[in-house]
Order: structure tokens, then C-alpha cells, then sequence
């Protein structure tokens, strides 16, 4: 059996500042961003807030869909927490803040650029999921190759350094995916012969679900500073075990009744699929390039 293998820079700023809802869906907080594009005093940056909500107006966009005004616990020293206003953002919302931002602040044009990309990257997603399934898998199935290097290179970070160790980490992740099994009982439960990948017989939501799980956690594992293989090990369980609980109504629950041969993916695809996945490359291009800035 073939494993899949994996390296990949440091996290961006702005991916480390990211949240995640129970229901799976990301967001900003506008404190949190007003810091890391450096406005000291969070009452200097309200005016930025509205310049984008005006634009957000103007787009024809619900400003609602996209601001979310709310109140969080902020830690005031001494180990005491206040509640105090915020604003919760898209990834829309980054993108039209940071244009509307001071242009002579350091980091703004690199937030400028990095949600320029990711709102491209979201509008990819939105074109790839009409295109017809052997044309999605392909392009997931490359997708998943790039997040598995970043993965890799988390985890040896974390002290996941020998082959022998990287392929008990991959297992801790498919069990928690795959309600307790390993990489080689999917492979034997797909009927794949010694040489073939698992990850070349799964369909779009499969891949959808292993790309979630891998994204997720290689950022708890940069984020949190992990360190050392069993809690590396743990964190790849659980993660996995969340992806197929929190995605469950999404039918991501469903990886396990997915396991079946599947025909080995195609490399013929139409323009739209070529054209969608060169802009693709073109974007984990981008991003590995701001991360080696940042």
C-alpha cells in the first residue's frame, strides 16, 4: 500500500486569527483584526468598520450576512475578562475592511492581498462545485496532495520526525474520521490493490471531508504549539473525530458507506476545469509566498 506524504511554511497571521463556529463556518473578530493590522486603539478602527459596511451596501450585498455586531469577553490582566463590543466578519467583510484600511500600515497590504486570494479562492470553490463529479475529484484529489506537505510539515514540527511515527499520525486521523479505522482497513474496505492510494478512490465529499480534517489540524497544531508525538497523535484524532461529527448533517458522516472502489481518478477534464485549477495552483502559490513573508 502507498501512503500519502507531505512540507509547508509558516501559518499566516491572518489564517491564525481565523475562527470556527460549531456549525463549521469561519470567522473574524473586528478586535482581533484591528490589532494585527495595527491599530492600538479599537475606537480609530470603528470608522474603518463603517467605510465598509457602506461598501458592503453598495456591492449589493446584505450587510448583515456579512457584520455581525455582538459582544465577546476580552482578557483585561490580572486574569479578569470584560465584555466588550465587536463585530464578527466574513471573510467578505476582511477583505473590504483591509482595502478600506490605512494603506501606510505595514501589514494592511498584506491583508489586502491575502483576502483578495482567499475570496477568489471561495468563488473557485463555488464554480467547482458545478462541475461534474470526476472533474471535482480531480482537482480535490490535487488539493489534498498540497494540504497533506503543509500537514507534514506541522507535524515534524511537532516532533513527528520518522516515517514510521508520520504513518501512526496519519492512522490517529482516518480513526477519528472513520469511527476507528486505519488507513489500511479503508484500504482494504475499498478492495485497492498494494500500489494504489486510498486518496485516489474517494469522491468529492470524501475528499471534501480529509481536506477539512487536514486544514484543521495543522492549525491546531501551529496555533497551539504542540509538541511531541502522542499529543500530536491525540490532536489528529479528535479533530478527525469533529470533522465527522460537526459535518455530519452535511452527510460528511457518510465517509464510511463512501468506502467502495471507485473509479481511479480521470485526468480528462474540460477547459473550465483546467482553467479553475491553474488558478488554484496559482493561489497556494500566493500563499506560501506570504507566509515566507510574514
Amino acid at each position: 500500500m502507498v501512503s500519502d506524504e507531505g512540507t509547508s511554511p509558516r501559518i499566516s497571521p491572518f489564517d491564525a486569527i481565523r475562527k470556527i463556529t460549531e456549525e463549521g463556518n469561519e470567522y473574524w473578530s473586528a478586535r482581533d483584526l484591528a490589532k494585527l493590522l495595527g491599530y492600538t486603539q479599537y475606537n480609530k478602527f470603528l470608522p474603518v468598520i463603517k467605510k465598509a459596511e457602506e461598501a458592503c451596501r453598495n456591492s449589493d450585498q446584505r450587510v448583515e450576512d456579512h457584520f455581525t455586531h455582538t459582544g465577546e469577553m476580552v482578557s483585561i490582566g490580572s486574569g479578569a475578562r470584560r465584555k466588550f463590543n465587536t463585530v464578527f466578519l466574513s471573510r467578505y467583510a476582511c477583505y473590504l475592511i483591509v482595502q478600506n484600511a490605512d494603506p501606510e500600515k505595514p501589514i494592511v497590504s498584506l491583508g489586502q492581498t491575502y483576502f483578495a486570494v482567499q475570496t477568489r479562492r471561495q468563488e473557485l470553490a463555488d464554480e467547482l462545485a458545478a462541475l461534474p463529479e470526476d472533474q471535482k475529484r480531480l482537482i480535490l484529489r490535487s488539493e489534498m496532495a498540497i494540504f497533506n506537505q503543509q500537514l507534514a510539515e506541522a507535524a515534524h514540527n511537532a516532533g513527528v520526525l520518522r516515517p514510521e511515527d508520520f504513518a501512526v499520525f496519519t492512522d490517529h486521523g482516518y480513526m477519528g474520521l472513520y469511527g476507528g479505522m486505519r488507513e489500511n482497513d479503508i484500504h482494504v474496505r475499498k478492495n485497492l490493490k498494494p500500489h494504489e492510494k486510498i486518496l485516489d478512490y474517494m469522491g468529492s465529499e470524501e475528499l471534501g471531508a480529509n481536506i477539512f480534517r487536514a486544514t484543521q489540524t495543522d492549525a491546531k497544531l501551529r496555533r497551539e504549539s504542540i509538541r511531541g508525538k502522542e499529543r500530536a497523535n491525540k490532536t489528529h484524532y479528535q479533530v478527525g473525530q469533529e470533522v465527522r461529527h460537526r459535518r455530519s448533517n452535511a452527510r460528511v458522516g457518510q465517509c464510511l458507506r463512501i468506502c467502495q472502489r471507485q473509479q481511479r481518478v480521470s485526468s480528462n477534464c474540460n477547459m473550465k476545469s483546467k482553467r479553475i485549477w491553474s488558478e488554484v495552483n496559482s493561489l497556494h502559490y500566493l500563499r506560501r509566498h506570504w507566509k515566507n513573508d510574514t
